[in-house]
């Protein structure tokens, strides 16, 4: 039974690994609903004031929106990749191909925020009510009331905080702007649904990889970015301890800890900054058996060369 529970941990666990990009980008965009969600509920409070209004509506829409993005490039380490790149080679061996893929990738995860805030923003339709209800034309509307303050009037009709004369007029006006922000909800959603679909195709199409191999390197990018981290973090820690013990003249370390580091005896004690340049970056082409290979870490092209591994 425990053989059986642990096989089936195992399948979970490796589907779940390999679906990391797609259930990542799906909490992102959970994440986003919830939190644009929570906003309109505690936070959203519109002005009902001329000029104001249209202000605080596209502010409710797009700035969050643009800190998303912001944080989602930010975030990503293809981007510090990139920097590196263009700091320590200048982006000498940056060819078209490989920004294109390396662009793709960082914007492909740093949108997937603003977008759902921005649809589920325009499907629910509180910021465009408040910020084009101003702008409503008031021939539009049956037997509206004349009146020398129409700006005004139209600004509070989202806090419904309006004379009785027009208070009818209310629901009306809401309906028509919310039937104009989902509208531009889906095409916003449709447009982009297919703007990725072919993308998508054209990447494919460019590649000179087959699908597997695609998924191949896609796997051993991932493997070895996770060796890197984790031998990396065994490594800073042997150095540390090395350093402490030397001031005091010992380290404590719980057990585990002493027998990994007793494994690793025998390490670089220090790595020159010139290795660290030679694995940092990005990289774009190499033949592995005079097939051509795009990939999007260099970790180890330089380095190797230079060291005949």
């Amino acid at each position: 039974m425990a053989a059986l529970i642990s096989e089936n941990f195992k399948f979970v666990a490796l589907f779940f690994k390999s679906k990391d990009v797609m259930i990542f980008n799906g909490l992102i965009g959970l994440g986003t609903v919830a939190s644009q969600t929570a906003y309109n509920i505690f936070a959203f409070n519109c002005p009902c004031s001329p000029k104001k209004n249209y202000l605080y509506g596209l502010a409710a829409i797009g700035v969050p929106a643009l800190a998303f993005f912001v944080i989602g490039v930010m975030l990503n380490r293809n981007t510090w990749d990139v920097v590196s790149e263009c700091r320590t080679r200048k982006c000498r061996k940056l060819s078209l191909s490989a920004a294109f893929a390396l662009l793709g990738s960082i914007l492909g995860r740093a949108v997937v925020a603003p977008i759902t805030w921005s649809v589920i923003s325009l499907l629910r339709g509180e910021a465009y009510v408040c910020a084009l209800s101003e702008f409503v034309d008031p021939s539009s509307l049956d037997h509206f009331p004349p009146t020398t303050k129409t700006p005004e009037i139209m600004a509070r009709f989202p806090c419904k905080d309006i004379p009785a004369p027009f208070m009818n007029y209310s629901r009306v006006i809401e309906r028509q702007l919310k039937y104009e922000s989902q509208l531009l909800g889906w095409l916003l959603l449709g447009i982009i649904s297919l703007a990725v679909f072919l993308l998508l195709c054209m990447k494919h199409c460019c590649s000179t990889l087959g699908y597997q191999q695609e998924a191949y390197w896609t796997q051993y990018r991932s493997n070895e970015q996770d060796l890197f981290q984790r031998t990396a973090e065994v490594h800073s820690k042997y150095h540390a301890a090395e350093c402490v013990k030397n001031f005091f003249g010992f380290v404590a370390l719980e057990n585990q800890e002493k027998q990994l580091l007793e494994d690793c005896k025998g390490i670089k004690s220090v790595i020159p900054r010139m290795e660290w340049n030679h694995v940092t970056g990005v990289y774009m082409y190499r033949e592995i058996d005079d097939t051509p290979v795009y990939s999007r870490l260099n970790k180890w092209d330089m380095y190797t060369k230079e060291n005949n591994c």
